[in-house]
C-alpha cells in the first residue's frame, strides 16, 4: 500500500511581488497549453487546416471555463446567486469582505454540459463536420485537462475526501482554517521551513495535531482521468475506434464519470445535507449517471453506425 500521511499546507501561487500567479490557474494554463498541442496532431493526422484549430481553441477555452463555472454554482453554491453575484465570473470575492480569489469553485460537469454546446456552435460555424465526429476527438485533450484541474484543487486544498485511518490520508490545513490564518500559522512565505514549523514549533504543534486525516479526493480522481486520458490516446491512435462515431466520446463519458462516480465515495459532499440526496447518492454521483448513460449508447450505437 502507498502511504501518503502527511500534512499539506502549500503556497497556494507564485508571488510575483505585485501579483499571486496561483498554481490552479496555472494547471489550467497548462492544460489548454497541452490540449492545443495534442489537438494539433489530431487536426494535422485527420486534414484538417491550421486556422480552424485556432478557433477551436477560443471556443474550448470560453465555453469550458463558463460552463464549469456555471456549473459550480449552480449545483453546488446556488446562493452566490443573491449573496455574492459579482463572484460569479470575477476572480474577487465581495461578501463578507473583498478579497482576490482568483477562479476557485469549477464543476466538470457544467464543463461537459456548456463545453458540448461550444462544440457545436464551433462545428456549425468552422468545421462543419459531425459534431460526434469532433467531441470523439476533443475527448483526448478534455480528459488530460481534467487531470490536471483536479491536481490544481489539491493545491487549493478543495473537494477533499471524507475522514480516514488508512495511509492514504492527508492533513487538510488549509480545509480547516482560511487561507489566510493557514498561512500565519506555518509562516508559509518561507516555504523550506513551513512544514517544520508547523510540526514542531509548540505554539502550533496541538492545533496541527486535531486536524483530521481525510482521503485525498483530487489526487485520487486526477490519477483516474490519466488513466482514462491514456486509454482513449491509445484507442485514437493505435486502433480504428475513430471509424467508429461516437466510440471515442461514449468511451470518454463512459469512463470518466465512472472515476467521478467511484471516487465520490471516499469525498466529502460539497453541499451540506445532501451526502444521501438520493438513493445513498451524493450531488457529484447524481450529476454523473446521466452523463454515463449516455455514453453507454454512444458506445453501443458506434456499431451500429456508418463510418466516418
Amino acid at each position: 500500500m502507498i502511504a501518503l500521511k502527511f500534512t499539506w499546507n502549500p503556497l497556494t501561487g507564485i508571488d510575483l511581488g505585485f501579483i499571486t500567479i496561483h498554481f490552479y490557474s496555472l494547471m489550467f494554463v497548462v492544460a489548454f497549453s497541452l490540449g492545443y498541442y495534442l489537438t494539433k496532431k489530431v487536426y494535422a493526422n485527420e486534414g484538417i487546416a491550421q486556422e480552424k484549430l485556432d478557433s477551436l481553441f477560443i471556443y474550448a477555452v470560453v465555453s469550458i471555463l463558463i460552463g464549469a463555472r456555471l456549473g459550480h454554482v449552480i449545483f453546488y453554491q446556488t446562493e452566490l446567486l443573491t449573496e455574492d453575484p459579482l463572484s460569479v465570473f470575477l476572480p474577487f470575492r465581495f461578501v463578507p469582505e473583498f478579497e482576490f480569489t482568483g477562479f476557485r469553485g469549477l464543476a466538470s460537469h457544467g464543463a461537459v454540459i456548456v463545453g458540448m454546446y461550444g462544440m457545436y456552435r464551433y462545428n456549425k460555424k468552422i468545421l462543419k463536420k459531425s459534431v460526434i465526429w469532433l467531441l470523439d476527438r476533443v475527448a483526448i485533450p478534455v480528459s488530460l485537462g481534467a487531470m490536471f484541474v483536479r491536481i490544481g484543487n489539491f493545491f487549493n486544498s478543495e473537494m477533499v475526501g471524507k475522514i480516514t485511518d488508512s495511509t492514504l490520508g492527508i492533513q487538510f490545513v488549509q480545509d480547516e482554517f482560511s487561507e489566510r490564518r493557514a498561512v500565519n500559522i506555518t509562516k508559509i512565505a518561507k516555504p523550506k521551513k513551513a512544514l517544520r514549523a508547523l510540526t514542531e514549533d509548540s505554539q502550533y504543534a496541538d492545533l496541527i495535531a486535531e486536524i483530521p486525516y481525510r482521503y485525498p479526493g483530487q489526487l485520487m480522481e486526477a490519477v483516474g482521468y490519466a488513466i482514462v486520458f491514456l486509454i482513449i490516446l491509445y484507442m485514437y491512435w493505435k486502433t480504428k475506434a475513430s471509424e467508429k462515431v461516437g466510440l471515442l466520446f461514449g468511451t470518454f463519458l463512459l469512463l470518466l464519470m465512472g472515476v467521478r462516480l467511484i471516487v465520490e465515495n471516499f469525498k466529502r459532499e460539497q453541499v451540506e445535507g445532501r451526502e444521501d440526496w438520493i438513493l445513498g447518492l451524493n450531488t457529484g454521483q447524481i450529476l454523473s449517471i446521466p452523463f454515463i448513460l449516455i455514453g453507454i449508447y454512444l458506445v453501443y450505437t458506434s456499431f451500429t453506425r456508418k463510418e466516418a
